[in-house]
Parts: structure tokens; sequence; C-alpha cells
């Protein structure tokens, strides 16, 4: 396993999939918007298209590029009404880390619905840099909405680490320079984590606080 950085002084984190059980509740949305357009898509299209980039599934799903803001529109009206919860062990991995080091959040996830989510969940005052993916052009892997966190929180990227469950997350990181921690949460992303080869592999979040203990000793 490459070495984590020492010293270490922020830790930025991925939100869908890897704080946040939010699977169940995106499908939901997508079945919403794919009724709402007429396409005959369910969870098996959906978890074999998967992607953090929501336009690549309607790319795999020939949705016009007119109807995108539709599309869009009918999701996102969905999921706000949903109300998934944290992964288990995901608060107490937080507040431990929030005695240590600076956070960052950094997701693809819309500013409406992350933002209202971490309201509701008690977390925005952990997360002072946020990068939503109104925030930052292009969009992951690109390193771009990594590197404006890193310079919100006015750390360099050898002083930090990204957390993620998806390979866009993996890519993002690598390119920033920044070391990579890959999590196997609920989304479909399991065999492209690992094949994007993260710096190191937990089961989940929770995995965390154990790991930068044991690189401490």
């Amino acid at each position: 396993m490459k070495g984590l950085p020492n010293p270490l002084r922020g830790v930025l984190l991925d939100w869908d999939g890897t704080l946040l059980n939010s699977y169940a509740a995106d499908l939901v949305a997508y079945r919403a918007m794919f009724a709402a357009l007429g396409i005959d898509w369910g969870e098996r299209e959906v978890r074999r298209h998967y992607s953090p980039n929501w336009h690549h599934i309607y790319r795999a799903a020939r949705v016009p590029r007119k109807l995108w803001p539709l599309a869009d529109r009918v999701w996102l009206q969905t999921a706000l009404r949903a109300r998934p919860p944290l992964l288990p062990g995901a608060r107490r991995t937080l507040r431990w880390l929030a005695r240590r080091y600076q956070l960052g959040l950094v997701t693809s996830g819309s500013r409406a619905r992350v933002v209202r989510q971490l309201r509701r969940l008690g977390l925005t005052a952990l997360f002072p840099a946020r990068v939503c993916a109104e925030d930052a052009s292009p969009r992951k892997p690109h390193p771009a909405p990594l590197r404006l966190a890193l310079r919100k929180m006015r750390l360099g990227a050898e002083h930090c680490i990204y957390v993620g469950d998806a390979p866009e997350d993996v890519i993002m990181a690598r390119r920033a320079g920044v070391f990579v921690a890959g999590v196997l949460g609920p989304f479909p992303t399991h065999r492209r984590l690992r094949a994007a080869r993260p710096d190191v592999l937990l089961a989940s979040v929770a995995e965390l606080p154990a790991l930068l203990r044991a690189c401490k000793k």
C-alpha cells in the first residue's frame, strides 16, 4: 500500500455511497424519471450502466439531449422527497475525523439536494468546504472538483486523502495527486472500483479511523 500522507491534515470525502446510503432513493428517482420520459428502464439497466455522472446513464438510455433538463428536474424532485440514512458507522467516523483533521466534501450530487441532506442529518458544520456538481467543471473524474476543495481548505494535495466509492473518485484523486481510499458502498461500483486500484480499499468508511490509527504507529 502506498504510504499515507505524513503529516495528514485534511480528509475529503464523497457523499453518496460513501457516507450516505442513498442507492435505494436514487433508484426510485431514476424509475420516476424514466417513467416520465416513457423509457422502459429499471434497476437492471441502471445497475449495468451506473456512474456518478448521470449523463452517462442518459446517454446509455438514449435520452435525447433536449430532454436532459426535464430528466434532471424529475429526478431531483423525486430525490428531494427521500430521506436516505447515513451508512453504518458514518456519523461516528465523521466525529472522530473532525476532532483530528480538516474535513471537505467533494460530490457529484446537486447542491440543492446535498445541502438539504446535510442540514437534515446535522452535519453541515463538519464540512465548511463543500464542492457539489454545480461548483466545478469538468466534473469527476476530472481533478477540478478536488482541486477546488483543496484551495478552499488551503491545503496541499500531499497532506490530504480522499475517500470515495466509485472508480471516478479514484481517477480524480490520482490526477490531483491525492492519496485515495476506496470504500465498498451500496452502489453497483465494486468491480470497477477494485479495477481502478485505489491506494487502499476498505469495506466501509467505518474502517477509516482504524486505518489512520494504524498508520500513525
